[in-house]
């Protein structure tokens, strides 16, 4: 295979090329490293990394003709200013687009991209259903759901992950590298009045392995193991992982621009591709923190704008 990669030095990208160029595969990586960091994308033989935003036409045009992928993995995402629509925009619908009809140029056999949960919005029941009805009311979420229909209608290939919070090496984003950094530090912790779900980046693994073979079915999935579990239960985790008892610990409503619970329902995945998330909730967060032990927590992102008053 011929890999073009989005977003390559992200969580998500950079796992999979550590998993993909072992097995001979060419990889192309686009990163403006907005988020991502250059470090953990060595020179290694089979990889060639860009520094660039999808936003510009000229750059994925020239990528796409000079790399001719047979599959692209889109897992590029602009998220960390929730006040920056422009940039969302600019990243999640009008790159989106770039990649799409670069795609459609190049003959692409195989075209997987990676969708927030948040499409959804504030769902009406948990587990939600692949069907469940979308309703994105943040920029992110809107601007992801916007460039996944884009997708949908291109006339490719395309197979959309809609995902559960995947753990794993470099995971920079959520609850468990928050609560593990502070909790090492003796810092306090609130805990918001929220349910999410939770996957291990092997079941991860287990499942791109079935979905980049072209003969796959395509269309949209939900990847989860389907089991929700509070931000407090994550808190008491990490904790009991750390050896710490700190005291009761204020939970707080969700923020205007939080959702009470995300929680996606796996079933048609798991029927379509024969699959089904191993591992359970203390395994995936005690490897996560396992890795944190030996590479530590660096940058922690939100795609939340509010914050508990006092923090």
């Amino acid at each position: 295979m011929r890999i073009l990669i989005t977003g390559g030095a992200g969580c998500l990208g950079s796992n999979l090329i550590e998993r993909y160029i072992p097995q001979g595969c060419q990889i192309l990586a686009i990163d403006n490293f907005a988020t991502g960091k250059k470090e953990v994308l060595p020179p290694v033989s089979g990889l060639e990394v860009v520094e660039g935003s999808i936003a510009s036409a000229d750059l994925v045009r020239e990528c796409f003709e000079r790399f001719k992928p047979t599959h692209v993995i889109h897992s590029a995402a602009a998220y960390k200013d929730p006040a920056d629509w422009a940039e969302d925009a600019a990243t999640n619908i009008t790159g989106t687009i770039h990649i799409a009809k670069a795609s459609l140029s190049s003959g692409v056999r195989r075209f997987v991209n990676f969708q927030t949960a948040l499409c959804y919005g504030r769902p009406s029941k948990v587990p939600i259903s692949v069907l469940h009805p979308l309703a994105p009311f943040t920029s992110y979420g809107i601007s992801k759901t916007a460039g996944e229909r884009y997708l949908l209608q291109s006339g490719l290939p395309v197979i959309s992950l809609r995902l559960a919070n995947i753990c794993g090496p470099r995971l920079a984003i959520g609850p468990i590298p928050t609560f593990y950094k502070r909790l090492k530090a003796g810092q306090k912790c609130f805990c918001s009045d929220t349910v999410r779900d939770f996957l291990d980046m092997e079941d991860f693994f287990s499942l791109m392995d079935i979905v980049l073979n072209p003969e796959a079915p395509a269309g949209v999935f939900n990847v989860s193991t389907g089991e929700g579990h509070t931000i407090k239960d994550v808190f008491d985790a990490v904790a009991s992982y750390l050896g710490v008892n700190p005291g009761e610990v204020p939970i707080i409503p969700p923020g205007v621009d939080d959702v009470p619970a995300v929680v996606l329902d796996p079933a048609e995945t798991e029927r379509a591709f024969g699959w089904k998330a191993s591992r359970n909730f203390i395994e995936t967060i005690n490897r996560q923190l396992q890795w944190y032990d030996q590479y530590g927590v660096t940058d922690i992102f939100s795609h939340l704008s509010t914050v508990a008053p006092g923090k």
